[in-house]
């Protein structure tokens, strides 16, 4: 085996970095991660558009060089990261994303392959993430010269729900070299036209976010037409659980909670339980069982799964739901139709209120999840922190990092179910309500999902092997 360093250098490329924008789980991913890396000797830094809506003082970034097309290089240190900010006019708006994101991504792309000589820095390797990075791998792909043409690269997939699909005109009208479109033997000639693709096909290696989910894609369930493409990986595709990062969710700290609370002194939650109820109107009722959602209203998340299971419940058992989220119009009418026909158990806000979010992590007894599909999944990970037990879908990070509860050796940290119907969901649902009678078993549960190590720390030394591994791999069949 040939002896390789770590790569010590890594940059990061991505389309959101919390706390300075963040829209998903893949925000919260590229703000924590870095850190992380950082504590165990990496130099990692971040390449981020400068969106209108990131709102920095002055003082606190500096600008470093002018770029072609109008572009500027920016630079701010985010929690002791160095962040890379690309100012473009193609981001000087209110949306942080929009329909003409493959114009504003090969903007973005091109202006952060222009600012390597101003960055005073090299990295060793390039970390792309998801789709909207996927013009610089094809960029670098293509035979242009550039220092960072030979690096190794690493690909993340965070969702393959969105590939970044263009056409043959946008191709040609954005010079994207016709070789980097030619696709491999034994997939389809139209599966390059896509930026996560390209990502994929030249990239030495290629990671999902959970163990489970890189094992569903190589399935046409949930590969889709990338399927092939990923089958041909092999052992280059591997999955690494997400952590969440567990000094900012603390509920022993969190500023956003009426009690503070931890495993050993759980009495807290009763005091957050009744914020939460009045917060969204409802009953203050210590006995009832609340049932939270923190989620994107999308069928992906299974809104419609949720309501219908309720629905069927609510005539049979004594429970409240509240629901914190939005997203498209059927999904959110579904949910606000629940509410308008039991206004007693049910409340919906339609609206991203973080900390409104945290209320709800920190009252709510069960926090519901029935994904159809998740790539990982944050929700379950901050519940099971703050004592708010989860109920999921068994797909995905859902799988890994939810344990089903055992009633005969009295183990799990939380309910799971299998297939994506209402009356699986309405079943698992009865079983968690059982279990919330038995107070006992009910603070054991708890106290069992708050142990749960959901810290990015094991994550960060898997992703510094898989960066050994990329290095090693590249050295030996380089990425074409």
């Amino acid at each position: 085996m040939i002896a390789v360093n770590v790569p010590t250098n890594v940059l990061f490329v991505a389309a959101e970095m919390a706390p300075l924008v963040k829209v998903g789980g893949l925000g919260d991913i590229t703000g924590a991660l870095p850190r992380m890396l950082r504590r165990i000797g990496l130099d990692v830094r971040v390449a981020l558009p400068y969106y209108k809506a990131i709102d920095l003082p002055k003082r606190s970034v500096r600008r470093v060089a002018g770029l072609p097309d109008g572009a500027a290089l920016w630079r701010a240190d985010i929690d002791g990261v160095p962040v890379y900010l690309i100012e473009h006019a193609a981001f000087k708006r209110k949306e942080i994303y929009a329909d003409d994101d493959g114009e504003r991504f090969v903007a973005f792309c091109d202006a952060v392959l222009a600012a390597a000589p101003a960055l005073g820095w090299q990295p060793d390797l390039l970390h792309l993430h998801d789709w909207h990075p996927g013009f610089l791998a094809a960029r670098l792909a293509g035979g242009i010269e550039h220092p960072w043409a030979a690096l190794p690269r690493v690909c993340t997939i965070h969702n393959l729900g969105f590939p970044g699909r263009f056409s043959a005109a946008f191709a040609k009208a954005h010079r994207i070299d016709r070789r980097v479109l030619k696709a491999p033997r034994g997939v389809r000639p139209r599966l390059p036209y896509s930026a996560l693709a390209q990502s994929i096909l030249h990239a030495d290696l290629v990671s999902t976010v959970s163990p489970t989910y890189a094992r569903e894609i190589v399935t046409p369930k949930l590969g889709g037409k990338l399927t092939p493409l990923l089958h041909r990986l092999g052992d280059r595709l591997s999955g690494i659980l997400n952590g969440i990062d567990t000094e900012s969710l603390d509920p022993a700290t969190d500023p956003h909670l009426p009690a503070s609370f931890d495993a050993t002194h759980l009495d807290g939650r009763i005091e957050n339980k009744r914020g939460l109820q009045r917060a969204f109107g409802l009953p203050v009722d210590d006995a009832t069982p609340a049932v939270g959602m923190v989620t994107r209203l999308f069928w992906q998340k299974g809104a419609d799964i949720a309501a219908k299971a309720v629905e069927q419940l609510l005539s049979k058992r004594d429970f409240q739901l509240i629901v914190l989220g939005q997203g498209d119009q059927t999904n959110e009418r579904v949910m606000l139709d629940l509410a308008k026909r039991f206004p007693e158990r049910v409340a919906v806000r339609i609206a991203f209120d973080a900390a409104l979010g945290q209320l709800i992590y920190g009252g709510s007894d069960l926090f519901l999840m029935p994904s159809r599909y998740e790539p990982c999944g944050l929700g379950q990970m901050i519940a099971m922190r703050y004592g708010s037990v989860p109920v999921v879908r068994r797909t995905g990070g859902l799988a890994d990092s939810v344990e089903a509860y055992d009633p005969a050796g009295r183990r799990g940290t939380g309910f799971a179910f299998d297939r994506p119907t209402a009356s699986a969901l309405r079943g698992c649902l009865s079983a968690a309500f059982d279990l919330y009678e038995d107070r006992r078993a009910w603070r054991a549960l708890q106290r069992r999902a708050m142990a749960r190590d959901s810290s990015w720390g094991r994550a960060a030394k898997q992703y510094r092997d898989l960066y050994r591994r990329a290095a090693r791999v590249h050295k030996t069949a380089p990425v074409r």
